[in-house]
């Protein structure tokens, strides 16, 4: 099943994203995954009482294993630190990829009925 990884996150005052972008499509590649949007932040809903995050990458992988496999991936050793010191604030979140909601409402009906 394909799972969706969301990324948040301001630039931090160095090059290293910079660094980190130049070299992450191929290996995000090699493990089968593709960026499917790039956001820069446009504007924040009144009443929201989190901070948003400048940027925003939407990756798509074909399963959590290949996502896994990108995270472990021994040639991506000095690739993750890049990321890592070249961004603040980092939000970084997996979901499955749903055709629509129902699961969603059926889980969600289900904890109600657990309480």
């Amino acid at each position: 099943m394909s799972l969706y990884a969301l990324n948040l996150f301001d630039l931090a005052d160095n090059d290293l994203y910079l660094q980190y972008s130049r070299r992450s499509v191929a290996a995000v590649e090699k493990q089968g995954g593709k960026v499917v949007a790039l956001g820069k932040l446009d504007g924040g809903l009144d009443g929201s009482d989190v901070r948003p995050r400048r940027v925003m990458i939407l990756v798509e992988w074909p399963s959590k294993e290949a996502f896994q496999a990108f995270l472990d991936d021994p040639e991506n050793e000095d690739l993750h630190p890049l990321r890592e010191g070249g961004t603040e604030n980092y939000l970084w979140w997996t979901y499955e990829k749903l055709d629509d909601l129902r699961p969603v409402f059926r889980e969600a009906r289900s904890a109600g009925e657990e309480r």
